[in-house]
């Protein structure tokens, strides 16, 4: 796929924003029978063994300007992110958690501005804004209000989009050098141990015993391998290939899945909520408008 062209990367942004529509859910499923620390650490060491053979191939690809930069995305972007999404839906909805993830695109332009020096341009900003109400329209129909699930669960999953944010801008910035899958590979490769050294002292018997065991452990292999394997790959080749804002855009999108996920299971769709859909996309559409000052990247990657 040449991601040069702006079709592929709205083709991707949507296929991503697909797979992650459905994590919520899944990180939900988990629950039943692990704990929040114990669901992020599995999610976690399912991803290492997925990354595992291309690590051993990419991990020629270390040196000593990239390694502390690969390391702060992998706890950043990934392994705290994981349990502070699973401890933020032991108290709020998985359609709030999805809402709250929408912030994601301020930090990555707020963090850009102060930490990196980027400049996005006033069309990006007003995109990004115009992007953002459209997603609270996604969910003023709901059973649930944006505010009226927040607790300090909430806080800690806006805790993980800030998170986000500095590490879009780290993979846009910092490791130009590297192709999408040595970026993704080799950050849980420092991370992987971590939590699988957790995962085995913590208390397994009682997640064992628990009548939804299997339930919860194919919910984090699945999840593992689409959300933490398959899209943070083309998340961070988009990336390479367009802005840090448009690629963290997606979050913008994973509500309507989310919509969509609830129609098949009986809910219904609101007028209000068909017009945001159009108003979400206009917005992502001034995202990924070209500026002089903001010009995505058009490097040729190698993997």
């Amino acid at each position: 796929m040449d991601l040069n062209k702006k079709t592929n990367q709205w083709l991707l942004l949507i296929i991503m924003s697909f797979i992650w529509g459905t994590s919520f859910i899944l990180i939900k499923k988990s629950l039943l029978a692990y704990t929040p620390l114990q669901s992020g650490a599995l999610r976690i060491s399912f991803a290492f063994f997925y990354f595992l053979p291309i690590a051993i191939r990419k991990i020629k690809k270390l040196n000593n300007k990239n390694i502390k930069w690969l390391i702060l995305a992998g706890f950043i972007g990934n392994f705290f992110p994981a349990f502070m999404f699973a401890y933020g839906e032991t108290e709020v909805s998985s359609s709030i958690a999805s809402m709250i993830n929408s912030t994601t695109p301020i930090f990555v332009l707020i963090t850009g501005l102060i930490m990196f020096k980027s400049k996005p341009s006033w069309l990006n900003v007003l995109g990004l804004i115009i992007g953002f109400i459209g997603t609270l329209g996604l969910v003023a129909d709901s059973s649930e209000t944006l505010f009226s699930g927040w607790k300090i669960g909430a806080l800690v999953i806006v805790g993980a989009t800030f998170f986000y944010g500095i590490n879009t801008n780290i993979l846009k910035y910092k490791l130009e050098g590297l192709d999408g899958l040595a970026i993704s590979a080799l950050s849980f490769l420092f991370i992987g141990p971590w939590a699988i050294a957790y995962f085995v002292m913590s208390d397994l018997k009682t997640a064992y015993l628990s009548e939804f065991f299997w339930t919860s452990t194919g919910a984090l292999a699945t999840l593992a391998f689409f959300s933490s394997f398959v899209a943070i790959i083309l998340f961070v080749n988009l990336i390479k290939y367009s802005t840090a804002i448009f690629a963290a855009s997606s979050t913008y999108i994973i509500p309507i899945f989310a919509i969509f996920w609830g129609l098949l299971d009986g809910e219904s769709l609101s007028e209000l909520q068909i017009v945001s859909i159009f108003v979400v996309f206009a917005g992502i559409s001034l995202i990924n408008r070209k500026n002089k000052n903001n010009q995505p990247s058009t490097v040729k990657l190698k993997t």
